[in-house]
């Protein structure tokens, strides 16, 4: 009898660890549609867990499908308890440096676990002497892929995965996590994960995951034909593979509402009912314009079971802003950056709240934070350089001219090379909307130099130089270097303009030398000796001549009105300097004479 009891209860063990390890299977199926089953490959591992909590197998990978869904604290503590419980399991350590890393611990500490792994999983005698068990080196590789270069070290993780690769021939995932980790390292290694991702798929060419990393490898170099092949690719190999339906959303909800619709309704009908895809649902129909009914969806997500899912307020930024309340829109987007998990962030959701913040007096250099870590999420050049233009005419269209100048600034030095006629124009403009009247003579100064033949860069240097200062006499400085440039790309072209200058200096002269005149220490005596102010008055009047002589010289014809004008002034400035330049008899002094008008 007792012998029966026990065959029974042999076989329900066994049962318990063949239904535990297709459950794992599955849920690692399900992990593997990056995140669209999430939902499943937790209730899936979860049950498999629960089933057998001394599986190795079984902890590890509920613990992969808990940081996934970022309860890393969670799946910490089922790598300890079941550390606690088998303590030199190699897949347990792994999993539980793993899991510290994930909660903010360091790498270093983790490798030297990862490390006593690879000694404890290494055959030691026999002839497989020396042989590593890959699936502990996969682990090891997986853990590394999951974080952010300044995280971990993907050349370790690499290294391990090559290792790996070695000892199983079989595992596409080997490659799969090497690719990964390729691309932790940054964009320029985008060409080594395409042979890592490939690999993987001459051990399964039905990988629709491996196909999907590559088609996103050529999404994000905004390479439609090759992203195309690729996307199309998985999804023979897979119709269910949910993450290239979301990829062509992406790509077709501002381009063509119609087609977007039809790729989000695949992507619902192939992943998991969850807040994730209640949000996407209702931001399709922010794309399609049906704002109302996009909030009225949010605001069921709010009141229901995803109350809590950090998303939903970018939902209601979006109709926000749409609907022209930016101040409503600014205050979602604060909720929601606060609640989001970084690594969960996009470029066009940081893109979209630089617009947002850029509307809004005061708000102008959160705005530009915005753009710039935009720009840090972006791998390619030519990306990065987009975002940039676009935040630059974001900034226009909102008024917000010293922001605009530093995007313009920052294309100009990220493509390289000399600005263009039209930068240097949207430049100076800037700078002159922005009333930054210094940096706008400096930036006319090299668009005249750069295109002397336009007539813009001249417009905005004398536009700046009779605002830059209350003090006429540094609007004359500025006008005499302008005149210098007119006089040496062309005088003749040019001469109505250097007229018209002197025009304004010589009013200067003659308003400054009458002042002079009213100042209680202007006086000359008898024997001709002057006060210094007189001196100043003379010195004054002079420069009021050479500047009539110059007018006179660009129009030298006597019956010009141009050359009358400048005649007739010289002559009544002749004359207070003859008359103050003698000893002072009796009478007063003539005025300067002021009339006509230049043509």
């Amino acid at each position: 009898m007792k012998k029966i009891v026990f065959l029974v209860m042999l076989m329900a063990g066994s049962f318990a660890q063949g239904v535990s390890a297709q459950s794992v299977a599955d849920g690692v199926k399900f992990l593997s549609y990056e995140s669209t089953r999430q939902k499943s490959a937790m209730e899936t591992l979860q049950k498999a867990y629960n089933s057998n909590p001394s599986d190795p197998k079984a902890v590890y990978w509920y613990a992969q499908a808990l940081m996934e869904d970022k309860k890393n604290a969670e799946a910490r503590a089922i790598a300890e308890k079941a550390l606690q419980a088998a303590p030199n399991d190699p897949l347990l350590m792994v999993l539980k440096a793993h899991t510290d890393v994930a909660n903010g611990g360091d790498f270093n500490a983790a490798k030297q676990a990862f490390e006593q792994a690879i000694t404890l999983s290494t055959e030691a005698k026999g002839k497989n002497k020396g042989r590593i068990n890959p699936e502990i080196l996969n682990a090891i590789g997986h853990a590394v892929s999951e974080f952010p270069a300044k995280q971990s070290d993907p050349l370790y993780g690499i290294e391990k995965l090559k290792q790996a690769a070695g000892f199983d021939l079989t595992n596409p995932d080997i490659f799969i996590n090497m690719g990964i980790c390729y691309l932790r390292m940054g964009g320029e290694y985008g060409g080594e994960a395409v042979k890592a991702f490939t690999e993987a798929l001459t051990r399964d060419p039905k990988n629709a995951r491996a196909m999907y990393r590559i088609g996103n490898i050529y999404y994000s170099q905004q390479n439609k034909e090759l992203y195309e092949k690729w996307f199309g690719d998985a999804l023979l190999a897979d119709p269910g593979y949910a993450p290239v339906y979301l990829k062509f959303y992406n790509y077709y909800s501002d381009k063509n509402v119609n087609i977007a619709k039809e790729y989000i309704e695949k992507y619902l009908a192939n992943s998991d009912k969850d807040c994730s895809n209640d949000y996407f649902y209702a931001e399709y129909l922010f794309r399609a314009g049906k704002y109302q009914e996009s909030l009225d969806k949010a605001k069921e997500m709010k009141s229901a079971a995803c109350k809590d899912f950090y998303a939903t307020d970018l939902l209601f930024a979006y109709n926000s802003d749409r609907l022209g309340d930016s101040i409503a829109a600014r205050d979602y987007l604060k909720s929601f950056f606060a609640a989001a998990p970084v690594d969960k962030l996009s470029a066009q959701q940081y893109e979209f709240a630089a617009t947002v913040f850029g509307k809004i007096a005061g708000e102008e250099k959160e705005a530009s934070a915005f753009v710039e870590k935009a720009m840090e999420l972006e791998t390619l050049p030519a990306a990065k350089l987009a975002i940039a233009s676009k935040a630059a005419e974001s900034f226009r269209k909102a008024k917000k001219y010293t922001e605009q100048l530093k995007w313009l600034q920052t294309v100009v030095k990220m493509r390289g090379g000399a600005p263009s006629e039209g930068e240097y124009f949207a430049m100076t403009n800037a700078s002159l909307s922005a009333k930054d009247f210094a940096q706008t003579l400096e930036l006319a100064k090299g668009y005249m130099a750069a295109f002397p033949d336009k007539p813009q860069p001249y417009s905005f240097y004398k536009r700046a130089a009779m605002q830059i200062s209350t003090d006429s006499s540094v609007i004359v400085d500025q006008l005499n270097y302008l005149d210098s440039v007119y006089a040496a790309v062309n005088l003749d072209k040019y001469k109505k303009d250097i007229f018209l200058n002197s025009y304004f200096k010589l009013n200067y002269y003659v308003s400054k030398f009458n002042n002079l005149k009213k100042n209680p220490d202007f006086k000359v005596k008898s024997d001709g000796t002057r006060t210094a102010v007189v001196d100043e008055f003379l010195a004054t009047c002079q420069k009021a001549v050479e500047v009539a002589d110059k007018m006179i010289q660009l129009y030298p014809d006597p019956n010009d009105d141009n050359n009358k004008f400048a005649n007739e002034n010289k002559a009544a400035i002749m004359k207070n300097i003859e008359y103050y330049s003698k000893p002072q008899g009796k009478g007063g002094a003539p005025a300067a004479k002021q009339n006509g008008n230049p043509k």
